[in-house]
C-alpha cells in the first residue's frame, strides 16, 4: 500500500470516527493511526537490527537470494533475505526507456558471485546474477618441480 492510500485511511478514519462518535471518535481514530505507526516503525527498526551484524554487500550466497527475488519487492523484504544492507552502485543510464532506476544496491558472497538490484520507486524493478568465470586459465607449463636423484642403495 503506498503512503497516498496510507493518508486517505488515516483520513476517513478521522472523518468516521468524527460522524459516528464525535471527539472521542477522533482521539480513537488517533489512538488507532499512532499504532499503526508504531508498527511500522517497529518493523523497520527489527529489520535494521537483524542486519547490523553482516558486512555492508555481503551475503551468504547470492545464488539463493536470486531465486527469492519478486519484482515488486520493497528494500525492507530485501533486507531480510539477504541479511545485510547492500553496497550503494551507480544506477545503470541503460536500464531502458520507462523503467527509470533510481537506486542499485549489489551484494557479493565468498565465491565472487554479484547479485545487484535495481530499484525505481522503492520497490525492485530488475535484477541480475554475474558470476565469476567457472573456468580458470591453466598456466602455459606446469611449475618445474625439483627432482632429486635416487639416493644410493647403501650395501
Amino acid at each position: 500500500m503506498g503512503a497516498t492510500w496510507g493518508w486517505v485511511l488515516a483520513v476517513a478514519a478521522v472523518a468516521v470516527g468524527w460522524m459516528q462518535w464525535g471527539w472521542q471518535g477522533v482521539v480513537m481514530a488517533i489512538t488507532l493511526i499512532s499504532f499503526w505507526l508504531l508498527l511500522q516503525f517497529n518493523r523497520a527498526v527489527r529489520v535494521m537490527r537483524q542486519a547490523t551484524g553482516a558486512p555492508v554487500g555481503h551475503v551468504g550466497s547470492a545464488v539463493m537470494v536470486h531465486a527469492r527475488m519478486r519484482r515488486g519487492m520493497r528494500l525492507m523484504e530485501v533486507i531480510p533475505i539477504t541479511r545485510s544492507l547492500g553496497q550503494v552502485a551507480e544506477p545503470d543510464p541503460a536500464a531502458g526507456p520507462g523503467i527509470g532506476v533510481r537506486e542499485a544496491f549489489t551484494w557479493t558472497d565468498d565465491s565472487g558471485a554479484q547479485l545487484r538490484l535495481d530499484l525505481a520507486g522503492g520497490r525492485v524493478v530488475r535484477w541480475t546474477l554475474q558470476r565469476p568465470d567457472e573456468q580458470q586459465p591453466a598456466p602455459a607449463e606446469p611449475p618445474a618441480r625439483a627432482i632429486a636423484p635416487p639416493a644410493a642403495a647403501a650395501e
